[in-house]
């Protein structure tokens, strides 16, 4: 269950989704305190997309889209000179209220988004998977990439882990986010790929470097 107050992180081009890891490189002095704090207290802290036009007011406070995803810090390492690197793995979705303005970085009072899969979802989740499978493959052939699925991944993880990792335009990937549950999710990153698929040839990777 999360907390009703976060530290925000928000970030041009990251989307965090429930139980995928999420390498970062911390450096900026008001986030290398929320890093800091985040260690002293619960670990946690909440990913979220900065919107178009964020530049003019970057050191400030920019308009951020009022969905993400909170991660926990699993691994830290300081570094000499103040930075951090760590890693979140992300725990679940939040609604942004309101922000408090009480400390150098940003602090979201939030609503927990649950995403539990309710049992009458379950079968039309794994069918899904099949579908997104599938078609995955097909996307993937067409670089000449072998794709592997292990069985063993849970459904909602599966989804998740490619809405995350897969090359996607950003607001693609947040418009994935923002689904009303996995399913949704699921049902929209194969409407995503099948667009890509029929996109001309040379056109998609189907991964990305991170």
């Amino acid at each position: 269950m999360l907390p009703a107050s976060i530290p925000l992180f928000p970030l041009p081009n990251v989307v965090l989704f429930p139980n995928v890891f999420l390498p970062l490189h911390i450096f900026e002095p008001r986030y290398r305190q929320m890093v800091a704090d985040a260690l002293e207290g619960d670990r946690i802290i909440g990913m979220t997309l900065l919107r178009p036009g964020y530049e003019a007011d970057y050191e400030g406070r920019p308009a951020i889209y009022d969905i993400g995803c909170a991660g926990v810090i699993t691994h830290s390492q300081p570094l000499a000179d103040g930075r951090y690197d760590i890693v979140l793995r992300g725990m679940e979705k939040f609604r942004v209220r309101s922000e408090d303005q009480s400390k150098p970085y940003r602090i979201g009072n939030i609503e927990p988004m649950n995403e539990s899969i309710p049992p009458e979802e379950a079968q039309p989740l794994r069918h899904q998977r099949q579908r997104l499978e599938a078609v995955l493959a097909a996307a993937i052939e067409r670089v000449r990439s072998e794709p592997k699925f292990p069985p063993s991944v849970p459904d909602e993880d599966l989804v998740n882990a490619l809405a995350q990792y897969l090359e996607l335009d950003i607001v693609e990937r947040q418009a994935l986010l923002e689904c009303r549950g996995v399913l949704a999710r699921c049902r929209a990153l194969i409407d995503v790929l099948e667009m890509k698929l029929h996109a001309p040839r040379g056109g998609w990777t189907g991964t990305r470097a991170h």
